[in-house]
């Protein structure tokens, strides 16, 4: 838990959500984050990430516990201010691209929140250029290429300017170039940044503090180091990574020897 003087921007308590009686997906979750960092939740297939990510603008509502954004409950009559504060970026982009061109894509939130004229086209050029999307707004986002959807469906939740951008497995199906070109985007953003997914290395590397997530509760939370550290823990629950470096290690080793 944080100290009282440490500014929160989720805060969930006793969190426990179900999608059929007598089978809980997410069990007592307790948890903060804080205003500004980039904060990962890891876990396995199946352990309830991306049902907690849907929480935190009320898509889903547990059947206890409470989730607040800021100092804002997340309640029917706060939805409308709650999803203009949350961003979620899900993992299949064209889950978030439905409209003829990518400028009309990126123009559809701050159109729904009743911006108009320059205001409107204003927040469409400023995400389209922290997406390095610039002469893409008459193309269909359906004729580019996954990660150029993927950097669509980003500027679509920019362009409302969230105070928390919540990512759904951003780093699925993506090639080692388009990983390391998203954790720099991740770096850059000035928002409150959370990523689920079960990619631990990108994780590790664009994240300051991770959750651990396994079988619907909260295992472990703390600074990246000290989480990858865990090498039990993270065996325990389908995430060493540690075999990846010992290959590089070897690798390294190998090119040692090659150069002597």
């Amino acid at each position: 838990m944080m100290s009282g003087g440490e500014s929160v921007a989720v805060s969930i308590r006793d969190l426990s959500f179900s999608y059929e009686e007598g089978r809980d997906v997410l069990t007592g979750i307790d948890l903060d984050i804080r205003r500004g960092e980039r904060f990962g939740i890891i876990g396995p297939s199946g352990a309830g990430k991306s049902t907690l990510l849907l929480h935190l603008n009320g898509i889903l509502r547990g059947q206890s516990g409470s989730v607040e954004i800021g100092n804002m409950v997340v309640e029917e009559e706060t939805l409308p201010s709650i999803r203009q504060k949350v961003g979620l970026v899900f993992q299949n982009p064209d889950d978030q691209l439905f409209n003829p061109t990518v400028e009309e894509d990126v123009a559809f939130g701050p159109l729904n929140m009743g911006l108009r004229g320059e205001e409107s086209a204003t927040r469409v050029r400023e995400a389209l250029r922290a997406m390095n999307l610039e002469g893409f707004e008459k193309l269909s986002s359906h004729h580019l290429s996954y990660g150029e959807r993927k950097r669509v469906a980003l500027a679509t939740v920019l362009s409302m300017r969230p105070e928390i951008v919540a990512f759904d497995e951003p780093f699925s199906n993506l090639n080692p170039a388009m990983v390391e070109q998203l954790i720099g985007i991740v770096k850059g953003l000035e928002a409150t940044v959370i990523i689920v997914s079960q990619s631990i290395i990108p994780v590790l590397a664009a994240c300051e503090r991770v959750a651990v997530l396994n079988e619907g509760a909260i295992v472990a939370v703390g600074p990246v180091a000290e989480i990858a550290a865990e090498r039990e823990l993270l065996r325990e629950c389908g995430l060493d990574f540690h075999f990846y470096c010992e290959i590089c290690r070897s690798l390294s080793e190998m090119n040692g020897a090659n150069d002597v």
